[in-house]
């Protein structure tokens, strides 16, 4: 950009769609996960007692189910529903919106098993990071994109729209003035253009091209009307830490880098210093848990032995950028970086 880096943050997700980030990492292995369960049990013997009853041959393939049949087996709650009944159409439909909305793929019509383990405890939900596995998993898809093979786009896309038409004020929608939390609502009833694709693509290309530094909005979260709305555990000390923390993201075998000191000073009230490289994790890129890939299991073993130990992210394990606001361009931030004990050795 013209005006410097800007990127997603940990920030960005936990205003726009109001997740967690700072609880126990969203992972585990997408072949041969039924024997790194807890409590291990056959994945079809769990999908039964889990909703009630199995599909139909026809709409299994391995380790998935038809998502159209999952959709109208369980659309609507019978009016004498019971207890029980609630919950299995409660776990239907939240395994039907992380699919469809945080963690969608090119293969949206498959519902992959992986996810029973967190099914099957609605009352432990709360304690995953999902904000920071939506975010691991929307890096992974964007890199992805950058494949001129590449033609669809997948991940989270409501949280990167949301995002651009916040921080973009060229590119933002006109008449969607009142907004509340999460954030993300304020487009709830958007919808793009009906021009062809590749005049919209012209459109979007000129757009960028045509940015000036005024253009992108540094901090959108700044004003008083979004401090009306925010939910306050938002606005916590230890989430501020994590905002600004270089430190990994989690989900599943997707392995991300949160490379927020590249963007921090801008994007966090200051002037950009300047970054280190960036890390290189080609090697993680080219690894997702399937096929051949053997390394996850162990590795996945290794993690949640480690986690056990220490369940939330912590200072030491992460790199902390702090630095002190400026009021204006032409300023230069007195910044300095924590390092990590073991970075530091």
């Amino acid at each position: 950009m013209p005006f410097g880096e800007c990127s997603i943050t940990l920030q960005d997700v936990a205003y726009q769609l109001g997740l967690p980030i700072d609880d126990e990492p969203v992972s585990g292995c997408l072949t041969e996960f039924e024997n790194l369960m807890e409590h291990g049990r056959p994945a079809w013997v769990w999908f039964r007692e889990l909703f009630g009853e199995l599909p139909p041959q026809s709409k299994v393939k391995q380790m998935t189910v038809c998502y159209t049949w999952f959709y109208e087996r369980y659309q609507f709650l019978p009016t004498d529903a019971t207890d029980e009944t609630v919950r299995i159409y409660a776990r239907a439909y939240i395994l039907m919106l992380l699919l469809s909305q945080l963690f969608a793929n090119k293969n949206a019509n498959r519902v992959l098993l992986r996810w029973l383990p967190y099914l099957a405890s609605l009352d432990d939900l709360g304690r995953y990071s999902w904000g920071s596995a939506a975010l691991a998993w929307l890096y992974r898809c964007l890199c992805c994109g950058t494949n001129r093979n590449v033609v669809n786009l997948a991940g989270p896309l409501q949280l990167l729209q949301s995002w651009i038409f916040w921080r973009f004020s060229t590119l933002r929608p006109s008449g969607f003035d009142v907004f509340g939390f999460p954030l993300a609502s304020r487009w709830a009833t958007f919808l793009p253009r009906n021009d062809p694709g590749d005049q919209r693509l012209v459109s979007a290309r000129l757009s960028l091209d045509r940015l000036r530094v005024h253009d992108f909005v540094w901090e959108p979260y700044s004003s008083a009307e979004v401090g009306a709305v925010i939910h306050p555990e938002i606005l916590a000390d230890e989430h501020h830490r994590l905002w600004t923390a270089v430190t990994r993201l989690i989900y599943f075998a997707a392995i991300e880098w949160h490379q927020v000191d590249r963007v921090i000073l801008p994007q966090f009230g200051g002037l950009q210093h300047l970054p280190e490289p960036a890390l290189n994790i080609d090697w993680l890129h080219a690894k997702d848990g399937r096929g051949g890939d053997r390394w996850f299991p162990t590795y996945y073993r290794e993690w949640h032995n480690f986690l056990a130990l220490c369940p939330r992210l912590k200072t030491t394990d992460m790199s902390i950028s702090k630095f002190e606001s400026v009021s204006g361009p032409g300023q230069i931030p007195l910044c300095s970086r924590r390092r990590s004990n073991k970075e530091a050795k």
